[in-house]
């Protein structure tokens, strides 16, 4: 039976006047949880899946396991060849995603209750018994190589890379999780196979589910589906810190225009001032055209078509970070004009006006991220995996309206930190030096 941890449900008004969000808390009979909106409104099941680990996973040498993997996993299980497998899957109506984050390995699954049982039986052949075929296992290895040429070839991904490297080392944010042409060359059968026990374990998933379906039933789906994984053996990897200084690094590449990728150490997602922190971001660089960078770097100067910053808060390590590309002979100014607006805004502050600007912006849109039952089975196991309460949902905005004028600026004064600002700058930028 499905043992409730919460009793009560709770009521979503507030997330938007004509939809109704009651989220239940459901431990399978195995011991898995989840988090459920049931809506048999339409004969449909909306099923997100994250397992906590992803590519930070990958073991010394092995770089891009994790990837390749789950690139293979529609490509063969059981008895079934990748063809007859997509064969069967598009003749149940079934829809499956895969995919790899640094944190995380997630599964994306909408069902038709009509083919739920036969669908999930297909996606749990997926997950549990991938048979990593030789030809499949070199089909995907080549469109991987053909990623990474790719990127070898891409200012953003040059100037993300070389970042990523500077300020985290030999820890799994240091390099891409796609690996390199070495890596990839390299992994055999049996590294994919330790790299599915690594990844896909049953003590660290966490289940949003959204649609056709009871606790009961939900349940019973989730014991079938993954109760057959293994226990989490490999460990998760440590925190580390940001270790990039203020300054700048140009590497060079043929291009008429050039990229920066620059940032600086970030905020928690549990952190106290987190709301403040994201209120200031976008008042700074987030969100939209009428933020402080967009209007300072495009409006006033035509440096660039676009300049944005985000906060990105890993599971060990948090960043506050933005990218802007501008001509060879212009991205100097660009990068001048983003330091000085980064360190107007900590010194000064933002105003009332932008304040609540942002506030308005920030709740209006709040609602619109629940637009069906897919983008809200997504939302549920991120609250989940971020360690927020059910009723989230509810108070969020009101957590976003609490937030005052004397608290955002002192935040302002305490993270935004000018002189700790790192550029990499892919290009040939013109008057830009290194500095280290």
């Amino acid at each position: 039976m499905i043992r409730f941890i919460f009793a009560a449900l709770f009521s979503v008004v507030a997330v938007s006047a004509q939809a109704q969000v009651e989220i239940q808390e459901v431990t399978s009979p195995g011991g898995i949880n989840a988090w459920l909106v049931e809506d048999r409104s339409i004969p449909f099941l909306a099923l997100e899946i994250r397992i906590k680990g992803g590519a930070s996973l990958d073991v010394a040498g092995k770089r891009g396991a994790a990837n390749l993997m789950t690139g293979l996993l529609e490509e063969g299980s059981g008895d079934m060849d990748a063809r007859t497998f997509q064969t069967a899957r598009e003749g149940l109506a079934a829809s499956f995603g895969f995919d790899i984050y640094d944190d995380s390995f997630s599964v994306s699954a909408r069902v038709l209750t009509e083919n739920r049982d036969e669908a999930l039986a297909l996606l749990r052949s997926a997950l549990i018994d991938p048979t990593f075929d030789d030809d499949a296992v070199e089909r995907v290895r080549a469109q991987v190589q053909s990623i990474i040429a790719s990127d070898e070839k891409n200012p953003n991904r040059i100037a993300g890379a070389a970042f990523d490297a500077a300020a985290f080392g030999d820890h799994p944010y240091g390099s891409s999780l796609t690996g390199t042409a070495e890596s990839i060359a390299a992994l055999t059968r049996d590294d994919l196979i330790a790299a599915h026990r690594n990844v896909l374990t049953r003590d660290r998933v966490y289940v949003g589910a959204v649609g056709d379906i009871s606790a009961d039933e939900l349940g019973v789906l989730l014991d079938d589906l993954l109760g057959n994984l293994p226990q989490a053996d490999a460990p998760l990897p440590d925190d580390v810190p940001f270790g990039l200084a203020g300054g700048v690094t140009v590497v060079p590449f043929e291009t008429p225009q050039s990229v920066a990728y620059f940032g600086q150490q970030g905020i928690k997602r549990d952190d106290e001032d987190f709301f403040a922190a994201y209120i200031l971001n976008t008042i700074l660089g987030g969100g939209s055209f009428e933020s402080r960078l967009m209007t300072e770097v495009r409006e006033k100067r035509g440096l660039t078509y676009g300049v944005y910053t985000y906060l990105v808060p890993k599971d060990y390590a948090e960043m506050m970070v933005g990218s802007v590309a501008s001509g060879n002979d212009r991205i100097g100014e660009a990068i001048a004009v983003i330091r000085d607006e980064w360190a107007r805004m900590a010194t000064e502050g933002v105003t009332a006006q932008e304040l609540d600007a942002a506030k308005t912006f920030l709740t209006g849109a709040y609602p619109l991220r629940f637009d069906g039952n897919a983008p809200i089975a997504d939302i549920l196991v991120g609250m989940q995996m971020t360690g927020l309460p059910p009723d989230y949902v509810v108070n969020r905005n009101d957590y976003v309206n609490a937030v005052t004028l004397d608290e955002i600026n002192r935040v302002a004064r305490e993270l935004l930190r000018p002189e700790d600002l790192h550029f990499v700058v892919v290009g040939q930028p013109v008057g830009v030096e290194n500095t280290n």
